[in-house]
């Protein structure tokens, strides 16, 4: 019974260390990137000057996103970037931090100057939403 313990407890240390690792590479993310975190008042303030991109697959995007975004998955970012202007702002949301930091990082190497995302993601999102009639 000890040894059962003792792994368990190996393993819960081995969870949370994860997630303090998880956590701690999206907070340095953000402060690399300028802290362009913002809150839903914020993004829905500045979001009509903006180019608004949900990062999400194209299943979830027709479920629901928020209303007047474009969908640009993460997976195809790389090969369909120059279909945004590099001159505009881009507000970028998804429902994982980590994809929208790392596709922020991806347009910020590509020259584009102003890229803000939400701050909690898609699913604390209170704004307007549209659904798919599909």
């Amino acid at each position: 019974m000890s040894t059962f313990l003792v792994i368990l407890d190996a393993v819960l240390i081995i969870i949370i260390l994860a997630f303090v690792a998880v956590w701690l590479w999206n907070k340095i993310q953000t402060k690399r990137l300028g802290g362009g975190d913002l809150s839903n008042d914020e993004f829905n303030k500045g979001m009509r000057k903006a180019q608004v991109v949900d990062l999400r697959e194209k299943e979830p995007f027709k479920r629901k996103h928020i209303d007047g975004a474009r969908n640009l998955p993460y997976t195809m970012l790389k090969y369909q970037y120059t279909e945004l202007r590099s001159d505009l702002p881009v507000y970028l949301y998804s429902d994982s931090l980590s994809v929208t930091l790392r596709a922020a990082r991806f347009l910020q190497k590509k020259n584009f100057s102003s890229i803000k995302w939400l701050k909690n993601g898609f699913d604390e999102w209170n704004g307007r939403t549209k659904k798919s009639k599909y």
